[in-house]
């Protein structure tokens, strides 16, 4: 057992929007969860329990990264070279890039060239403070190399410390071997690929890529419908660079989430708040694409939708593996408060993966997932970047030392 004591805690638990502050807390760790959360003066006694000095330090659950594209090989530095020139991210696509590049790459690249690149960036990631991640596959592309991601991904859970969350993206963009034909590529991947690797137990989730440049709403439907037969919940990418009214299929199905949302609708707006959605949004891709709509952050809050917040650590449109840099982006860029911030990649990301009964608050019979600060206020995570804060890390009640983790 676990003691930590003089320590400011940021619960997470209020669902006002605030930090859940307690200004002099105790959080005891027993094993693998939280035994007890809250202040001081109400702790109760652990004689045999070994005492941590948080030095007045911020406790907070440790971060969530709950949209990344993690495993992939290649490079894209050549397309953003292109769009420095005035290319767009569809014309590259267009043009054989994009995705398609990726995919040749990472079909390429042997199952151990994937866990490398991939290892590297999650303890990029577990540096910064974060315990939970969830990767996509969607650069194989057929059963054999979306199989090879996934795996990657699971392989990652058990070589560190972190929880790992998969989702089987497969409808990201069309393979070569399906060019001309879209409908026939959704059949192969619910008749083949989606079951396939359900039976192999690597599939945490199901997501697509809902654009003109992506899949149509009535084919993103047949992957949701067959996500739905074998008892998966399901993700969107949608209305990032048009609006194909993805987010309202994404509610009809109860979606986690719906992802990058730009150009959402009030429409989409109240139907993800009658679901439940949780609205994850990526300003570095929304950054990095030099995008100019921001999403329709007034109306989020009006209707209450939860908002999260993530790296969409990709090579293509945010190539970006900070998910505090995440935090400062989400407030300078989208205007999100400091506490929307920080519930963004806590309580709010856990809800966009569906393990908020486990992560992503403070509070007994929690994971002991668990990140102390050397901040004095919580707005200084959101407030600065550049300057890790983070002194220690627990991940499952133990701790680890995140210099060691790069």
């Amino acid at each position: 057992m676990q003691r930590i004591e003089n320590i400011k805690l940021a619960t997470l638990c209020d669902e006002q929007n605030d930090y859940g502050l307690i200004a002099d807390a105790v959080v005891i760790i027993d094993n693998e969860s939280i035994y007890w959360a809250g202040n001081a003066l109400e702790a109760p006694a652990t004689p045999s329990a070994d005492i941590i000095d948080g030095a007045g330090q911020l406790l907070t659950p440790a971060l969530i990264d709950c949209h990344t594209h993690l495993v992939w090989a290649g490079s894209r530095a050549n397309e953003f070279a292109e769009r420095l020139h005035g290319k767009s991210y569809a014309e590259i696509a267009e043009q054989g890039g994009g995705i398609a590049s990726t995919v040749r790459a990472t079909r390429q690249a042997s199952f151990t060239e994937l866990l490398q690149l991939a290892e590297k960036r999650a303890r990029t990631l577990m540096a910064q403070g974060v315990g939970t991640i969830e990767i996509k596959s969607g650069y194989g592309l057929d059963l054999t190399n979306e199989r090879k991601q996934l795996q990657v991904a699971r392989e990652l859970g058990r070589r560190l410390p972190l929880t790992i969350k998969t989702t089987l993206l497969a409808a990201h963009a069309l393979p070569p071997e399906y060019q001309n034909d879209a409908d026939g590529y959704i059949d192969h991947i619910v008749t083949t690929i989606l079951p396939s690797l359900v039976d192999e137990g690597l599939v945490d989730a199901v997501d697509a890529f809902c654009e003109k440049i992506g899949f149509s709403v009535a084919q993103t439907e047949r992957v949701f419908e067959a996500a739905r037969q074998h008892g998966l919940p399901v993700k969107l990418h949608a209305e990032q660079i048009t609006n194909q009214h993805g987010a309202e299929l994404a509610a009809r199905y109860q979606a986690l989430s719906a992802d990058h949302l730009e150009q959402l609708d009030e429409d989409g707006v109240k139907a993800m708040a009658e679901s439940g959605t949780v609205a994850v949004l990526l300003p570095g891709a929304f950054y990095f694409l030099r995008d100019e709509q921001v999403p329709p952050i007034d109306l989020l809050r009006q209707y209450r939708v939860p908002i999260a917040v993530a790296t969409d650590a990709n090579p293509g449109s945010s190539p970006i593996h900070n998910l505090q840099l995440m935090l400062q982006m989400g407030a300078t860029l989208f205007r999100l408060t400091a506490e929307e911030c920080l519930r963004g990649v806590t309580v709010n990301a856990a809800r966009a993966l569906g393990i908020e009964h486990e992560y992503g608050h403070i509070k007994a019979g929690m994971k002991a997932h668990l990140a102390l600060w050397d901040v004095n206020d919580p707005a200084e995570l959101t407030y600065q970047f550049g300057v890790n804060p983070l002194t220690t890390l627990w991940l499952n009640g133990v701790v680890h030392d995140h210099a060691n983790t790069r």
